[in-house]
């Protein structure tokens, strides 16, 4: 979508026409899938929730109302739901894999072996500090990191404040520059 203007005629034709709620879900259905599956880890869950996202907006689009926050807030808020749920019922406490995601660029593949490898080793000891993180903390990285969300979208998707997310952001990331600063993080 070029524009928030384009966003909003097109969630307003969504409210009766289906083929337009189809291109909704065309432009986001891969956001909130990477979302789910961040936060569950798990190929086939985060197929089946991300189905379920898209089924509970399309019953609630009729209803959907504007308020100040793009759109993809709102989805993320249902999928925020999902996962929680999905987790409460399986009552097992469950992270999202940070190991899966796919962070080797072409420009990397190009560096020498060396270089690589202290990047792959830098990579893992990040990788295993972020999982330490308590899972709104790990939630609240994702969004801003993967999903580039504002700090109101987070709230609006997490619901809690902007002041309460940039406080959770900024004591997050100190708790990070901590452990990575320390010698004994691993």
């Amino acid at each position: 979508m070029n524009s928030v203007e384009e966003e909003r005629e097109l969630i307003k034709r969504a409210k009766t026409d289906p083929e337009a709620f189809g291109e909704l879900y065309e432009y986001y259905v891969e956001r909130i899938y990477n979302y789910i599956y961040f936060r569950t880890g798990n190929v086939h869950d985060a197929e089946g929730l991300t189905g379920r996202v898209f089924f509970k907006a399309l019953e609630a689009i009729g209803s959907y109302r504007d308020m100040g926050f793009p759109f993809s807030a709102w989805l993320f808020r249902i999928a925020h739901n999902q996962v929680a749920n999905y987790h409460r019922d399986r009552s097992r406490k469950q992270e999202f894999s940070l190991d899966d995601i796919a962070v080797a660029n072409l420009s990397e593949r190009r560096k020498s072996p060396e270089a690589t490898a202290i990047l792959q080793q830098q990579r893992e000891d990040l990788l295993k500090i972020l999982k330490d993180l308590t899972p709104i903390k790990q939630e609240v990285i994702v969004l801003k990191f993967v999903e580039k969300l504002s700090n109101a979208e987070i709230g609006a998707v997490l619901n809690k404040s902007e002041g309460a997310i940039k406080s959770i952001y900024h004591r997050t990331l100190v708790e990070l520059r901590e452990r990575l600063d320390s010698d004994d993080f691993l």
